[in-house]
C-alpha cells in the first residue's frame, strides 16, 4: 500500500494513499478531529478553500484547521 505525506497545521502525517481530510485531521490531533466533527472547526487547503471532511487528498496537501470562535447571547453587549 502506497502512502502520501500530508501537511496539517505545520505538522506532517504520513498516510495511506487515498485518506479522506477528516482522517487526515484526526490522526494530527484528536481533539482537532472532533472540533471539526462537532461543527467547532473547519479545514481549508494551502490556498485557503474549504474542504469537506470527505475529500480525499494527495501527497503534498497542505490542510489548515481553522477553529470557529465560540460566541454567548452577549457577546456584542
Amino acid at each position: 500500500m502506497s502512502t502520501i505525506r500530508v501537511f496539517v497545521n505545520g505538522g506532517v502525517v504520513d498516510l495511506p494513499a487515498g485518506t479522506a481530510v477528516a482522517e487526515a485531521v484526526w490522526t494530527f490531533d484528536a481533539d482537532l478531529g472532533q472540533r471539526m466533527a462537532a461543527g467547532a472547526a473547519y479545514v481549508t487547503d494551502g490556498r485557503g478553500i474549504e474542504l469537506g471532511p470527505a475529500e480525499p487528498l494527495t501527497s503534498g496537501a497542505i490542510l489548515r484547521v481553522v477553529v470557529r470562535a465560540r460566541r454567548g447571547p452577549d457577546a456584542d453587549a
